[in-house]
């Protein structure tokens, strides 16, 4: 018996070692009920009727009264699940164009985890998701600003 064998294995090690065995269907199944829980979650709140003060609140609008990068987000998530494209543009235009986005790289991803399926998955280069974080930030200071056409931004 060697001395690294005789240290007693601890909880964490355990742990380690049983989550390396699980089956490959686990991770994009949690990954399918995180995303379940967050529609079921958005249709059962309705965001559309909320004040911005009801809880859970944007801390940012409710003490800035300006719409933070996320606001809307929730909003456009239920008119898009209501198939409503255009109210869900003017709440969020970025959530609506990444949605589709990151729902082919969830099936590809789960296609080729659980079932070896050879779909392409989308390569996002560090330029490009630059790019499109400086596009949220242009799009999170023109949503704010108080002319118009930047108020139809204004959620």
């Amino acid at each position: 018996m060697t001395e690294a064998s005789a240290v007693p294995v601890d909880r964490i090690t355990r742990l380690t070692h049983k989550l390396r065995n699980t089956p490959a269907w686990a991770a994009p199944l949690a990954a399918l009920g995180c995303a379940g829980g967050a529609v079921g979650y958005t249709l059962w709140a309705d965001p559309t009727i909320m004040a911005a003060d009801a809880i859970p609140s944007c801390l940012v609008k409710l003490t800035t009264g300006f719409d933070c990068p996320g606001c809307g987000g929730t909003r456009a998530a239920w008119y898009l699940l209501h198939g409503d494209l255009a109210a869900a543009s003017r709440h969020h235009l970025l959530f609506v164009f990444v949605v589709p986005v990151l729902i082919y790289a969830y099936v590809a991803w789960a296609g080729r985890a659980m079932f070896g399926w050879n779909i392409p998955s989308p390569r996002i280069s560090p330029a490009m998701l630059g790019w499109f974080l400086a596009a949220w930030g242009v799009f999170m200071i023109v949503r704010n600003l108080p002319w118009e056409p930047f108020t139809y931004f204004f959620v």
